[in-house]
């Protein structure tokens, strides 16, 4: 079983990263080839400065390597180091129809909130199908937003094989069902969603996202950390009236951290009033801190030695350049570009 999946560093990671992905991550490396990547390329589309984008890329490296990853067990690397991705990401664009993209959730959603409708933004969905399909990944863990995009590369893929595979069959993408039959270069990808998690709230009760300004970053100082937990908007409802712990975002967020005991007396705590919002948050930042502290202090130790961090990103990008060079080479044999380069 391959596991495949990866973050933009587009800005610090959050408490939705990590629930919603980072924490499959960690716990997948014990169950199958793991591999991870900094999706820098995507990153473009809203990082427009140089520097910026090289610091956030060193920053989710420090990342994933303080929450759990382990490079002797997972391939880390920056998705920028393989020219495999975009090589891919234009065969595909070729025979993706533009309907597909234009059913896009996360593109009309980001323009209609001013992101500007650009290229990159807009055939977003060919480079991740590209990203994932090159490993001929089995699964992929993802937030519960980004299911449509992986349905988008199962269906990019099939396009792909029926223009260029004779005797693909989308019916059979395997080919078990008949000796005439031809198996598709391309794997059709699964999606792994922890529904429990699958969208972390914000501080303003959206959805946990950078692009929105509402996380909680799970290595910012001190701090910045206490004012963005005890600044999440909540209702007008008085300490001592009953409150509905259901779509609470503070509630939510805690229950996170606690075990299902912990959760059904916090939410009986709620209905009965007499607490408010306030003590909620600060017991909000106390689980934080229990569950994140060691992670906290395992990535002010790796800063020290920033060379070793490099060195296991470009490890991980010669770990997957020989998985990716033979997936690439049999897609330029198909579409008749040259081969064995």
């Amino acid at each position: 079983m391959r596991f495949l999946s990866g973050v933009q560093p587009s800005g610090a990671l959050h408490l939705g990263n990590y629930f919603g992905a980072i924490r499959q991550f960690v716990e997948l490396q014990e169950k199958g080839e793991s591999l991870y990547f900094i999706a820098n390329l995507h990153a473009l589309t809203t990082v427009r400065d140089a520097e910026t984008l090289r610091q956030n890329t060193l920053g989710i490296a420090l990342d994933y390597l303080a929450l759990g990853l382990d490079p002797a067990r997972a391939v880390l690397f920056r998705q920028s180091d393989i020219p495999f991705h975009t090589e891919l990401y234009w065969i595909l664009g070729a025979v993706t129809p533009m309907g597909l993209l234009e059913r896009g959730h996360s593109y009309k959603d980001k323009t209609a909130r001013g992101f500007s409708p650009d290229l990159g933004l807009f055939s977003y969905p060919v480079l991740m199908a590209a990203d994932i399909l090159l490993y001929r990944a089995d699964t992929v863990p993802v937030g519960k937003d980004q299911k449509q995009h992986l349905e988008f590369a199962r269906d990019i893929a099939t396009k792909f094989n029926v223009t260029f595979v004779k005797g693909y069959d989308p019916q059979d993408p395997e080919a078990t069902q008949g000796k005439k039959k031809a198996k598709g270069i391309l794997k059709l990808p699964d999606p792994m969603i922890l529904e429990s998690t699958a969208v972390v709230p914000g501080t303003d009760g959206q959805k946990m996202s950078k692009s929105y300004g509402n996380t909680i970053d799970l290595f910012a100082d001190d701090k910045t950390l206490k004012k963005q937990i005890m600044g999440i908007v909540t209702d007008s409802t008085p300490v001592e009236a009953p409150k509905a712990p259901e779509n609470n975002s503070v509630f939510l967020l805690l229950s996170l951290f606690l075990s299902p005991s912990e959760i059904e007396e916090v939410a009986e705590s709620y209905r009965r009033g007499g607490t408010g919002y306030g003590e909620y948050k600060k017991r909000l930042l106390e689980a934080f801190h229990a569950h994140f502290d060691p992670a906290r202090q395992k990535r002010a130790e790796l800063v020290k030695d920033l060379g070793a961090v490099e060195q296991i990103l470009r490890d991980g990008a010669r770990r997957a350049t020989e998985i990716a060079a033979p997936v690439m080479d049999e897609v330029r044999g198909a579409v008749g570009l040259p081969t064995g380069i």
